[in-house]
């Protein structure tokens, strides 16, 4: 196992009713921005709880945080907040707008310009305080440090990481996604288990404890994805749902090993191209990368297909096929598509396009080892055809 130093600041305030615990959470005298999406909290009641929680506070709205959350966007919640002097954000929706929200956080205080959060990865030396109410269960970012940003004029999609990005608290309270839709409640799911993969399938280092958990988490998601798809109301599903994916990139079972993230960057230039929901660029990139990689992985391939799908029989090239097809089986059991042919938006030459872009931005050694380079990222997506 690998040396690690372990920390994770943010509350978490679990179950039903929780939104009440913002009234602990918050000072009094804060001025807050509240940010959300496309105001679906005010038709299913969380946009009342969280107001009634909020009592005689002073907050400001800013609605309209879009899936990818756009730059253009934010810069004008970053606009208010620096107008109205805020000095505290609260995010209540899904992973884009808890995402847009930590940019926001960042980018206030920013001396300069903000784009080169995420361009140039400019340091972020302070930020706003930040709380959370999750909506959706899918990116983890209610407790991690990583943020996502989208910026549709020139197509681009990029990360940033601060450790003064983790929110302060975050309320989960399942009963909140009840009104998601079947696409958003499989998007989550098939996020949460990329995001356990980009940390567990890569090479040994003796870390079990890592292991074990990361093999709990897509066990249960790969039972409960399904089921909680066919009852939207049942509690106990859903709870289990929300919680794996936040264990799934809550930083915890990606302590002392090695990490990939190679799918997500395949994935992030996909959806600037096209705007397929994340979820689905990885469940296209996933399978067909697991493929070209499979010398390099072979050892926790093979673990994989035993410890998740119980793959004992066969030649060893065998059994890791099998556990690829099981893969692309369970995000097309949550009724995602895995394959560009059923995207038809996606243009001809996508291969080679994704992999030059990667390449422009010096990306061009990708995965665990550093092994991944453009011309296995084209070979990727041309299985993926």
């Amino acid at each position: 196992m690998e040396n690690f130093t372990y920390h994770n600041p943010t509350r978490i305030h679990f179950g039903r009713g929780q939104i009440a615990a913002i009234d602990n959470e918050l000072p009094a005298n804060a001025r807050i921005l509240l940010l959300a999406g496309g105001g679906s909290i005010k038709a299913n009641g969380v946009y009342d709880q969280v107001k009634k929680a909020l009592g005689a506070r002073t907050v400001f709205e800013f609605f309209g945080v879009e899936a990818n959350p756009d730059y253009d966007t934010l810069m004008k919640a970053v606009a208010l907040s620096r107008k109205e002097k805020i000095d505290w954000i609260l995010a209540v929706g899904g992973g884009s707008v808890l995402d847009g929200a930590k940019f926001v956080a960042a980018a206030v205080p920013f001396v300069g310009e903000p784009w080169d959060i995420l361009a140039k990865n400019a340091p972020v030396t302070t930020m706003l305080p930040l709380g959370t109410v999750l909506t959706l269960p899918a990116t983890g970012s209610e407790s991690n440090s990583a943020a996502v940003i989208s910026r549709r004029a020139i197509q681009e999609k990029l990360a940033f990481l601060s450790p003064l990005s983790f929110p302060r608290f975050s309320i989960l309270d399942p009963e909140t996604t009840f009104s998601l839709s079947p696409r958003q409640v499989a998007n989550g799911a098939g996020d949460a288990f990329c995001h356990v993969l980009e940390q567990y399938l890569t090479y040994p280092v003796n870390a079990e404890i890592q292991d074990r958990f990361a093999e709990s988490i897509l066990k249960i998601l790969i039972d409960i994805g399904p089921k909680t798809l066919a009852k939207p109301k049942d509690y106990d599903l859903r709870a289990n749902l929300v919680w794996a994916a936040t264990w799934a990139l809550n930083t915890a079972i990606g302590q002392g090993v090695p990490q990939d993230w190679a799918t997500h960057m395949i994935g992030h230039e996909i959806t600037a191209l096209y705007g397929i929901d994340h979820a689905r660029t990885l469940a296209i990139v996933l399978p067909n990368l697991m493929n070209v990689q499979r010398a390099t992985k072979r050892e926790k391939l093979l673990q994989y297909a035993e410890r998740v799908w119980d793959i004992r029989d066969g030649s060893e090239d065998a059994r890791i096929d099998t556990a690829i097809e099981k893969t692309r089986g369970f995000y097309e059991s949550l009724g995602i598509k895995t394959r560009f042919s059923e995207y038809p938006e996606v243009k001809s030459g996508t291969a080679a396009q994704v992999a030059q872009r990667l390449a422009s931005r010096g990306a061009d050694k990708l995965g665990e080892r550093g092994d991944l380079t453009p011309t296995k990222v084209e070979k990727i997506l041309n299985l993926a055809a």
